[in-house]
């Protein structure tokens, strides 16, 4: 018997990100997202949030990094998040673009040519390179995807 015969209701549980400042990637991940704060560990030397939806826990976040997120080295390429529909992406990118979010192509953009799902690619306070993107509806919109020969996400 294979070992992954065990797991066939594997699914992704939370993420968890390191950050520089646990107050602002709260206020960030809970205005973006519609996160809401179930646990905060607030000892000075292990300050730490959990962030869930429908009690279920989505992200912790964990104050114990300087600087910015690295794409050079390895571990996380990106953190991606699906919606139901276009018209959720882009309200989404509406209130980024609120916020002063940097994104890596501008607006609604496909995965690939042809391609009916893609999203919004952006980074939150941290670097942190962030997607929101629908299955969906995207390749009735104008744009074109950036890159050719590989995915969107990839952020090429």
């Amino acid at each position: 018997m294979s070992s992954t015969t065990l797991l066939r209701t594997l699914q992704t549980g939370h993420v968890g990100l390191n950050v520089t400042d646990l107050n602002r990637s709260i206020d960030f991940y809970r205005t973006v997202l519609g996160l809401q704060l179930t646990h905060e560990g607030t000892d000075p030397e292990r300050r730490y949030a959990m962030l869930g939806r429908d009690g279920r826990l989505v992200i912790t976040l964990w104050q114990q990094s300087t600087g910015a997120f690295s794409t050079g080295t390895p571990g996380l390429h990106h953190l991606s998040f699906e919606v139901e529909s276009l018209g959720e992406v882009r309200a989404t990118e509406n209130l980024l673009r609120e916020l002063g979010a940097e994104f890596a192509y501008d607006g609604v953009v496909p995965h690939g040519e042809g391609s009916a799902s893609g999203g919004i690619f952006f980074s939150d306070p941290d670097g942190i390179r962030l997607e929101i993107y629908t299955r969906a509806g995207v390749d009735e919109t104008p744009a074109e995807a950036p890159t050719t020969g590989a995915p969107t996400c990839g952020f090429f």
